[in-house]
């Protein structure tokens, strides 16, 4: 790996495109690296964890918009949409926005935590359709899903965007753009332009994670993987763009991030080493916010520890800066305590997560966050006695650069009634790569099994689950194999007249 230093330049200073950051991106996009057997085996399981998520959450009313808007953008030979019949095909852009919006809406798919936040498996849906639409193979998609993993997990540990509440979908669209770009087999300077067309047109507040948050979390990343594909078709053409996108006078870095002064530094590997970021990514065992999940965990095993919940008097919860300020009581956020909150809004609430997990013993991607759930009065009366901290020994090991090392948990304290104190902690959660009991492929195939229960039949089941783990072999206009469809009547329509 080769640490790039970025920091602005004034426009008198002529900084070269072969310094910039986006051409080193658009460098190993374009590089002709050897395959990681194990990253090839990780992103199959990623392609099984996407569409389990995406199938669960097909009838749910933000991914039944998106899809009726895909709907209407109807292409011969274009890409297909989750739980819609394979032979009809719509165009990829639409495609991705539809089941980039299914993959997101129950943030329940993968995770990459470092200086900023990811989930970098919402590269995969604007992907699989440009292939699909572009009569790709699956050697192709591979490569270019690892080259947009690769892309994201190092921008993700090089510039924080969340501490000028900037929304993470920032490193998507570049990501994105590189993934799409050495999956086509582009020249770097075609992927040099469409990495600072993507990043130019995906930057947009954190808003959407704040406050009373809304359907636009799920719809977010999927705007960032049609903006990006539009990108690389406009430079494809011959187009330009806002060039240098991080290092210019007004650029990205300089009005938006640290200023003109930032000095950020971003790993990429260099010419020719094999992309294995995606092997330090980790998915969700549980639909929550990921700094969650290891705190899940330890509601269960705590809750084998307090007999009676009644009898708790308060519980401190001491974590990370991220955590804390995020989805804790640090954020100020009045909604992550209300029981009348949007289901996004309980997701991004640790205390709310926190008290039902410890209640039930248990977590649900349906069950945990529905209004008579959410409105129990013993639940609540536990929930509001929760504060979170942070500890700087867990922000430290928040960011800590070594993959074993770095840590999203934290420790509770359990507070009785009579004065007695109870207490646990634990680092990462158990599903983790490195936790207890680490997700391998039969757990991701469990997964799509419980989520897509009562949704599919065994025999569209099988042939998903079969068909995606020989991608390797999938040649030239197979990729459409990668669908799943639904019966017809299973799939919610919302036929509000919009403008198509």
């Amino acid at each position: 790996m080769i640490v790039h230093k970025v920091k602005v330049y004034p426009s008198k200073i002529h900084l070269p495109k072969k310094n910039q950051l986006a051409w080193k991106i658009a460098e190993v996009a374009s590089d002709n690296a050897k395959l990681n057997k194990d990253a090839i085996d990780m992103v199959i399981n990623r392609i099984i964890d996407n569409a389990s998520v995406a199938i669960a959450s097909l009838n749910r009313k933000p991914v039944v918009s998106s899809r009726e808007m895909a709907l209407k953008h109807s292409r011969k030979n274009g890409a297909t949409l989750f739980g819609v019949n394979k032979k009809l095909k719509f165009d990829c852009e639409w495609a991705a926005w539809s089941n980039g919006t299914a993959v997101r809406e129950l943030d329940f798919h993968d995770t990459f935590l470092a200086a900023d936040y990811s989930h970098p498996g919402d590269n995969i849906p604007p992907l699989i359709s440009v292939a699909q639409q572009n009569k790709k193979n699956g050697l192709d998609l591979l490569r270019g899903i690892i080259t947009a993993y690769e892309v994201q997990v190092n921008l993700v540990k090089g510039i924080c965007l969340h501490k000028h509440k900037v929304d993470h979908i920032a490193h998507l669209g570049p990501s994105v753009a590189a993934g799409i770009g050495s999956m086509l087999r582009l020249n770097t300077e075609t992927i040099y332009q469409a990495v600072q067309q993507a990043l130019h047109t995906t930057i947009s507040t954190r808003q959407s994670r704040k406050g009373e948050i809304s359907s636009w979390k799920a719809y977010a990343p999927a705007h960032a993987g049609k903006l990006a594909i539009e990108a690389v078709d406009r430079v494809m053409r011959g187009e330009g763009a806002p060039s240098p996108i991080y290092e210019g006078e007004d650029s990205v870095i300089a009005r938006i991030l640290d200023g003109k002064k930032a000095l950020y530094k971003v790993p990429l590997p260099k010419k020719g080493e094999t992309k294995k970021a995606i092997l330090e990514t980790y998915t969700k065992e549980y639909s929550a916010e990921y700094q969650s999940q290891a705190l899940i965990d330890l509601a269960k095993k705590l809750k084998k520890k307090v007999q009676n919940l009644s009898l708790i008097k308060k519980i401190d919860i001491y974590t990370s800066h991220h955590t804390h300020y995020v989805i804790g009581t640090g954020a100020n956020d009045p909604q992550k305590m209300d029981p009348n909150a949007s289901r996004e809004t309980l997701d991004h609430s640790i205390m709310y997560i926190f008290a039902v997990a410890l209640e039930d013993g248990n977590w649900h991607h349906i069950k945990s966050y529905t209004k008579s759930r959410a409105s129990k009065k013993t639940t609540i009366k536990i929930w509001r006695s929760i504060k979170t901290h942070e500890d700087k020994k867990w922000t430290k090991k928040y960011h800590n650069p070594d993959p074993r090392k770095k840590a999203f948990g934290a420790k509770v304290v359990i507070t009785l009634k009579n004065g007695k104190k109870i207490s646990e902690q634990q680092d990462i959660a158990d599903a983790h790569p490195y936790g207890s009991r680490p997700f391998k492929r039969k757990n991701y195939i469990n997964k799509f099994l419980t989520l897509t229960e009562n949704l599919l039949n065994k025999k569209e089941s099988d042939r998903f689950l079969k068909v995606v783990q020989n991608l390797k072999k999938l040649k030239s206009g197979q990729l459409d194999k990668l669908n799943i469809e639904v019966k017809k009547n299973k799939l919610k329509r919302n036929l509000k007249k919009g403008i198509f």
